[in-house]
């Protein structure tokens, strides 16, 4: 055959040669417009936000950058170089993962949690599958993940946007706080009461029964059940967000 083969080096640089450039077109994928504010509102809460990603570095650490994510920027390679012991010591401090493979993705999420920490897991692809399982609140993408993804999680994210879930957690510490106010409430008309027949039978007064069983309905329900409710349904607290997350290991 006479002529270079399809595929010859020279034939393949005469048509590079051959090229006119006219344009160059730029692609970004910008973060959501309420994300910044998102993830400036759980840094306040002290909740730690780690980017894992399949990106390349400079992309990633150019993204964390602008969404305020702090801590350094590593590839998966750095994550090989370290075993489970390293690296749960230096897991907190890392703020992007970037070019990381689902092993990378679960290892990290083991290292923050033997480093004591509650770990929440986003991912909406079937590799996402096994660190939304391991972690303590795997939540799938509603939109895009995929069903693999949705049946590993604990939660679906019906939107697929990270400042509902910051959303989630305010909603979630208002509602506990309430219901420590319901509880204290109840407890105290409890004791109350407790102590009024420790009394009476201790000085011997009313015959030791100073209210009779229904004067205590009475009370529980028409005197005792309107406050609490009151209190169950009380506002959230403005500075909610402003305060630590309680210890893992505090009763409920």
């Amino acid at each position: 055959m006479d002529g270079p083969l399809p595929g010859d080096p020279d034939e393949l640089r005469g048509s590079v040669e051959d090229l006119t450039l006219y344009a160059v077109v730029g692609i970004m994928d910008p973060p959501r417009s309420e994300a910044a504010e998102a993830i400036a509102r759980a840094h306040g809460a002290g909740i730690s936000v780690h980017m894992i990603t399949g990106d390349h570095l400079v992309t990633a650490s150019a993204i964390a950058r602008d969404l305020g994510i702090g801590g350094e920027a590593v590839s998966g390679d750095t994550l090989d170089s370290l075993d489970d012991e390293q690296l749960s010591r230096r897991a907190p401090g890392y703020g992007v993962l970037a070019r990381v493979s689902p092993e990378h993705k679960i290892r990290m999420v083991r290292a923050l949690q033997a480093d004591g920490a509650v770990v929440a897991m986003t991912g909406d692809g079937v590799n996402d599958a096994p660190a939304l399982k391991r972690a303590n609140i795997g939540i799938a993408m509603g939109i895009t993940g995929t069903d693999v993804s949705k049946g590993a999680a604990k939660m679906i994210l019906t939107d697929d946007n990270f400042a509902t879930i910051v959303t989630a957690v305010q909603e979630g510490r208002g509602i506990y706080a309430n219901i420590l106010k319901f509880v204290s409430f109840q407890l105290t008309t409890a004791w109350g009461f407790v102590l009024i027949f420790l009394a009476a039978a201790a000085f011997s007064l009313a015959g030791g029964a100073p209210f009779t069983a229904l004067q205590i309905l009475w009370v529980n329900i028409i005197m005792d059940g309107p406050p609490a409710l009151a209190l169950g349904v009380d506002p959230a607290d403005p500075d909610l967000m402003k305060q630590p997350p309680r210890p893992a290991r505090e009763p409920c």
